[in-house]
């Protein structure tokens, strides 16, 4: 990197800090800090493509495309199918629920026990999340500049700080909305510039060097793991605190719904840019690290001030995801744990400044975590995070949604519990071409069919 590149960088950074205060003044409760029920369209999609679209969508995303072009596709492809399902199937029941986060769905439905089980095993996943993001944010901070990692990780979670402490999921809105327009040029912009340097499309389709059965089929790694990587990000996103909170924060359900599908829409694409950034790196660097496919494009491609801003929004793109998963952790522990079973009467004001708080005590764990030896076996399990989640939650929250009071406390727990153990037992068990999570989903399927079987034949 030049010193253009470095002011371009810092001028998204500055941008993004400018924008979190900012949106930091605009919150007076705690409800504003939560969501409250203000957002408009804009801002809900805001919320969810700067929390969904991170080192995963575009790093990752261009790392995989060079090596299996269109397969890489089922991140954003997979995300945008699970926006698309929570906007028109989830949002109305969500909404009717008069709930602010899972745990207290499932607390009405289910009882108190079975709420604290869900807040502590799904956050689980959504750990696992942080910490990949704080390692890919090391990663690219550490392979474009002399910085250490120490010195990487401290400024990555300062800018997770600044994207959502002050704002919560007002600042989320508005930082992401930023972050997409950065975000969308940018990626976009190498995408376009990689097919036309190139010479178009049938440059790729017709070069022996990527050939059709791997870089232009959607399951070239295997129909079982590229749909279940598909199948996990549906799931994830169903059950992720920072996409529900999104999706509640909107000013009415019309309002929500539109929100998700503007997402729905504009995650995939983003997908498709940084396949063929993958693809074109193929065919002219084959020897490079994988995962700097995107950066090292737009350090070669792109004039200096310009690339030093794309590399900041890639920065801020980590940045975003990580900070928005710490938020819908801290909506959780906060209103599902501390309120529970520390502080029943917890001011507003006492409430705010606890998430506050948490997000801190949340993000310095992750990146004391990532200082470890853990790092690779994290980066490969942050797909399976998604998974993670789906197999705790998704069962439970459909019963407890569209079949109310059909499925026994006991069995709903069991089916939390059992979930994750069997997606992870899966894993180590199952031959590498079948996704373990359709273990943990097939599991906790049976069991809840046993509690429904089981009130039935009470009646």
């Amino acid at each position: 990197m030049t010193f253009m590149h470095y002011i371009g960088a810092a001028l998204v950074i500055l941008i993004i800090i400018g924008v979190g205060v900012y949106s930091g003044k605009q919150v007076k409760s705690a409800s504003d800090y939560d969501g409250g029920h203000n957002a408009s369209a804009g801002l809900v999609m805001g919320a969810i493509i700067g929390t969904l679209v991170g080192g995963s969508s575009t790093i990752g995303t261009a790392q995989l495309a060079y090596t299996y072009g269109f397969s890489a596709w089922w991140f954003t492809l997979g995300g945008g199918i699970g926006v698309l399902v929570l906007g028109l199937a989830f949002a109305k029941p969500l909404f009717n629920s008069e709930i602010t986060t899972l745990p207290q769905l499932f607390a009405r439905e289910y009882g108190e026990k079975s709420s604290t089980v869900m807040a502590l095993l799904n956050s689980l996943g959504t750990f696992l999340s942080i910490v990949a993001q704080i390692l890919s944010g090391v990663a690219l901070i550490t392979a474009v500049s002399s910085l250490s990692p120490i010195v990487g990780t401290i400024l990555t979670i300062v800018l997770m700080l600044a994207y959502v402490l002050f704002g919560g999921s007002l600042g989320a809105g508005y930082v992401g909305i930023v972050k997409t327009i950065l975000m969308y040029v940018s990626v976009g912009a190498c995408g376009i510039l990689a097919v036309a340097v190139s010479g178009g499309f049938g440059t790729f389709w017709s070069n022996p060097e990527l050939p059709h059965a791997t870089y232009f089929n959607l399951i070239a790694r295997g129909a079982t793991v590229d749909l279940g990587a598909g199948i996990s990000l549906l799931l994830g996103v169903l059950t992720t605190q920072s996409y529900i909170t999104a999706i509640l924060s909107a000013k009415n359900l019309k309002v929500s719904k539109r929100g998700a599908l503007l997402s729905a829409v504009l995650i995939p694409i983003i997908g498709v840019a940084g396949i063929f950034v993958g693809m074109y790196m193929r065919l002219n660097y084959p020897d490079i690290d994988t995962k700097m496919a995107l950066p090292l494009f737009i350090l070669d491609h792109m004039p200096p001030l310009v690339g030093g801003i794309m590399l900041g929004t890639l920065l801020i793109a980590v940045v975003g995801t990580g900070a928005g998963l710490a938020l819908g952790m801290s909506s959780i522990f906060c209103r599902d744990i501390y309120k529970v079973y520390v502080n029943k009467n917890a001011s507003p004001e006492k409430s705010l400044q606890v998430t506050r708080m948490i997000i801190v005590v949340i993000l310095v764990v992750c990146a004391i975590f990532s200082l470890g030896d853990l790092g690779d076996l994290i980066l490969g399990w942050s797909f399976m995070s998604m998974g993670l989640r789906g197999s705790v939650a998704f069962i439970p929250l459909c019963t407890a949604l569209f079949m109310p009071g059909k499925i026994p406390p006991k069995y709903a727990m069991a089916s939390m519990i059992a979930g994750p153990v069997f997606t992870l037992i899966g894993k180590f068990i199952l031959p590498a071409t079948i996704d373990s999570l359709f273990l943990g989903i097939a599991v906790t399927i049976v069991i809840t069919a046993a509690g429904y079987i089981t009130n039935q034949s009470k009646k």
